[in-house]
């Protein structure tokens, strides 16, 4: 998913790294823990593709400022785990589709090479977390927010996206699967031996409730539409995996519970305003720790 940060969200830029300054050691500690090593993953080459929710934007430490990616996030975290003869991390914030084939740029200024071209022939292991910036799910999330200010008791996010009687949203993502499918058969051509796993996205709003707003400005009522939408999200990817000789890593029911109403240490997925090491609306150090273990216990199944 994207790490956007446009006009109207770019003052929680300069707090948040204030808080990956104060913040860091003790989250990264907590998140690197590595207490399961799957016997049954592939012990080559792993490289790992994906958009912000794979680099993990401004989680300590950072290792590549243009892609905005940590070696704390869950493929760093799982090559350590699975002693991969070599990893390759080519995922970068803001990735779509479209990066797989094509280089990204920023600004005009080139960031990342096209993400396919980390592949060999020799690879063992591909993990691909793509799909939410074809969507441009986490825009939605912050324009959902900004509407929440006109009726915080209402649904104005899912009156703007349903409007005309057709869900957006939901087509949105029916447009996405051919374009993942078509990512993973490009994966199987440059590496036919390798294993390969489509991760989801982790739960980002509460599963039970209607929300927590003003801690988190989303309508109340458009909490429910939201998270449907995150789950149609996650239930394509899952599709696009299984029709394409792929496994589907499910992060999504391991982090309910741990969404971006929680309090600090709890939540895995920051909110608008980040209290932890963290983009918003993405997974803190603890997240992508979640996202590892889930990975790691789907690398266990044969």
């Amino acid at each position: 998913m994207p790490f956007g940060l446009r006009s109207r969200t770019a003052s929680i830029l300069g707090a948040t790294l204030l808080i990956t300054s104060v913040g860091a050691s003790t989250a990264t500690a907590s998140a690197s823990a590595r207490p399961f090593t799957p016997a049954t993953a592939p012990t080559g080459q792993y490289v790992a593709l994906g958009d912000s929710y794979t680099s993990g934007p401004l989680i300590p430490n950072q290792v590549n400022l243009g892609c905005l990616r940590s070696d704390q996030n869950y493929p760093s975290l799982t090559a350590g785990s699975i002693h991969s003869s070599s990893f390759v991390d080519a995922s970068c914030s803001g990735a779509t589709t479209v990066n797989m084939t094509q280089s990204q740029s920023t600004l005009g200024v080139t960031v990342n090479a096209p993400q396919l071209n980390s592949l060999t022939a020799n690879t063992k292991l591909v993990t691909l977390g793509i799909g939410g910036n074809d969507i441009d799910f986490v825009d939605i999330i912050t324009t959902c927010a900004e509407d929440s200010l006109t009726n915080p008791f209402g649904d104005p996010c899912t009156a703007h996206y349903t409007s005309g009687g057709t869900d957006q949203l939901a087509a949105l993502i029916n447009a996405t699967e051919p374009k993942v499918a078509a990512v993973l058969q490009a994966i199987h051509q440059r590496s036919p031996g390798a294993r390969v796993l489509v991760v989801g996205y982790p739960d980002i709003l509460p599963q039970y409730n209607s929300g927590c707003w003003p801690l988190q400005p989303i309508a109340y009522g458009d909490v429910a539409y939201l998270r449907q939408t995150e789950e149609n999200l996650n239930t394509m990817l899952s599709k696009a995996a299984s029709a394409n000789g792929a496994q589907y890593v499910d992060t999504y029911t391991p982090t309910i519970g741990h969404d971006i109403c929680q309090a600090p240490g709890t939540k895995w997925i920051e909110g608008l305003v980040p209290l932890s090491p963290a983009a918003p609306f993405h997974p803190n150090a603890l997240g992508e720790a979640a996202m590892a273990r889930a990975l790691e216990a789907a690398l266990a199944k044969s």
